[in-house]
């Protein structure tokens, strides 16, 4: 390609609004452009670049046994709400009525899609396993939509699903994708880790992993362990320490205390005010489900992880009281609550349950409780890990590492969702002894667009881009310092039609641009190797500049030619 024939604007500035490297650098360089908040239009070296990460991923399903196929994206109100999505999903789903004032949706995901398909096409066991995938557009109205594409409100996705007959070859086929995506993300050059992690609004009865592209900028925290394999999200990963039996001399410990705090509500102020670490202070807070209240027991340096919480009280969602409902339902203000004499229903955290004693409200105003041992001074009947895991505490799945926090950018998901779609949709299959059964299924997702932008985030330097041999745009940019010299137009035109002949696409810039503007193009847009054809072309001479090391050499065109094939294979 010629790039006087490429449409293609370089910007000097990224806007005001670009704050993350990757969104910066992709309208900086005309990979993309903003239609719409959360809406881009990729360009024509953007849409090359996403070209090359979907055939990435076709090879990889492919090769894994999936077969691809295309839905629509527009997809009847009906199916979401006979699986029951329709509501919880809420505002973040775009729908729309046709003409009929029929109802329709604008997928954000397509589990119901495919339920629907092959409750239609499958009837026997003997067509099962099978797992089918799409590469597709998708639409989320996200609230607040930002760093460009990595949380659009138009995005292109990778989604699969697998039907099994049973929870061994769903185990089986998830091992196989698993493998999968750790092959594409390596393939795209990816520092990534995959961790366990909550279902979320997807759902389901089994394990489920995201796989995160290690950034600084990153939405998510991982909790890593330095010892062993284990990686979870922090809203998944275990705290530390178990509970293995209360003190036997518990009832050694001195009564508990009651003592004066006026106006001393927070657990900073009863540091500072009484010369303690927070790690001796048990926090009480007053959570709700519906029109049910209880209360929560942490640590005081601790914090409520409110999915593990909502599991172990064995409901869809919890929220934190109001101040109103506090007083209602624990009779004095936030700040005062214990657990002493409380009339509610407690879950208390495990590192609660293990402490020798601490401070705790009093349950009176201006008051607080010191020396209140857990299994003496109130209940322990139900406790469980409901806290979120600490920078450098023992990882609980070895008990030798120590948990080190990253951050990551999600760019797959996958999901053991079990009979939670089939059973609601009727995808059933009859057995070997004509027995009606539920298909067991997965779910597998790659944010291709999202994935674009992890690879720009974590593969650039100072001067631009720095994409992956196996994703660029081009293998080769071609610079001609000079339009109007004859010995540059000469081995310019050489080397490019050479390497074209080879099947290496590359990029010719024969502007008539100075050298300055075209070398800071050349940076921005990342293509692993520029060869820049300056005064030197009358020895058949170029640069050879390698944009990933650096690195830039005086070879012939000969030696530019072969060092570019071995690169290639």
């Amino acid at each position: 390609m010629r790039q006087s024939q490429l449409l293609l604007t370089t910007l000097r500035d990224a806007p005001a609004d670009a704050e993350t490297a990757s969104h910066q650098l992709l309208l900086r360089a005309g990979y993309i452009r903003m239609l719409a908040a959360g809406i881009y239009s990729y360009l024509p070296l953007g849409r090359r670049v996403l070209r090359r990460i979907e055939q990435i991923v076709r090879e990889e399903m492919d090769s894994a046994g999936a077969q691809e196929m295309l839905l629509p994206s527009l997809l009847p109100a009906e199916l979401w709400k006979e699986s029951g999505r329709f509501e919880p999903y809420g505002k973040d789903l775009m729908t729309m009525h046709d003409r009929h004032e029929r109802q329709f949706v604008l997928g954000p995901t397509h589990e119901e899609a495919f339920t629907s398909l092959v409750r239609g096409e499958i009837s026997s066991y003997r067509k099962l396993p099978v797992t089918l995938y799409q590469i597709q557009t998708k639409f989320r109205d996200e609230l607040r939509p930002r760093s460009g594409l990595l949380r659009g409100r138009e995005f292109l996705m990778k989604d699969a699903y697998s039907f099994d007959t049973d929870w061994e070859g769903l185990d089986e086929t998830y091992s196989r994708i698993f493998k999968a995506y750790e092959r594409i993300f390596t393939r795209c050059g990816l520092n990534f880790k995959s961790v366990q992690a909550n279902a979320g609004a997807m759902g389901g009865e089994g394990g489920n992993h995201e796989f995160m592209a290690l950034a600084d900028i990153g939405e998510d925290t991982l909790a890593v362990c330095s010892s062993c394999d284990y990686a979870a999200n922090l809203e998944e990963a275990e705290a530390g320490g178990m509970l293995t039996g209360i003190s036997e001399n518990l009832m050694t410990q001195p009564a508990a205390e009651k003592f004066h705090t006026p106006d001393l509500r927070t657990i900073e102020q009863l540091e500072n005010n009484l010369q303690i670490t927070t790690d001796k202070i048990i926090k009480t807070l007053i959570y709700s489900s519906g029109d049910t209240c209880f209360a929560v027991l942490v640590r005081g340096d601790h914090e409520v992880n409110e999915l593990k919480l909502a599991s172990a009280a064995g409901v869809a969602a919890v929220s934190l009281a109001d101040s109103e409902a506090v007083r209602t339902a624990a009779g004095v203000e936030s700040g005062y609550v214990g657990p002493v004499g409380l009339q509610l229903p407690i879950i208390v955290d495990r590192a609660v349950a293990m402490m020798a004693a601490g401070i705790t409200g009093a349950g009176e105003k201006d008051y607080h409780l010191r020396n209140v041992v857990p299994g003496r001074d109130f209940l322990l009947e139900h406790v469980a890990d409901i806290r979120n895991a600490a920078r450098g505490e023992t990882c609980p799945k070895c008990g030798q590492g120590v948990y080190h926090f990253h951050k990551g950018i999600e760019i797959g998901h996958i999901f053991k969702l079990g009979t939670r779609y089939s059973d609601k949709l009727g995808a059933v299959y009859l057995d070997a002894s004509g027995r009606s059964k539920p298909v067991i299924m997965g779910c597998y997702g790659i944010g291709l667009s999202r994935l674009m932008a992890a690879i720009a985030e974590q593969t650039h330097d100072d001067e631009g881009l720095l994409w992956p041999e196996e994703l660029a745009p081009y293998r080769v940019h071609i610079l001609q310092m000079s339009a109007k010299d004859e010995e540059q137009t000469l081995l310019a035109e050489a080397l490019y039609e050479e390497l074209s002949g080879l099947g290496l696409e590359t990029l010719l810039d024969d502007r008539d641009e100075r050298a300055g503007v075209k070398f800071k193009d050349a940076g921005l847009i990342g293509i692993p190797v520029v060869l820049v054809v300056g005064k030197a072309a009358g020895e058949g001479r170029v640069e050879y500049w390698d944009r990933r090391s650096g690195t830039k050499e005086v070879v012939s065109g000969a030696e530019a030619i072969l060092r570019i094939g071995n690169r290639t294979r």
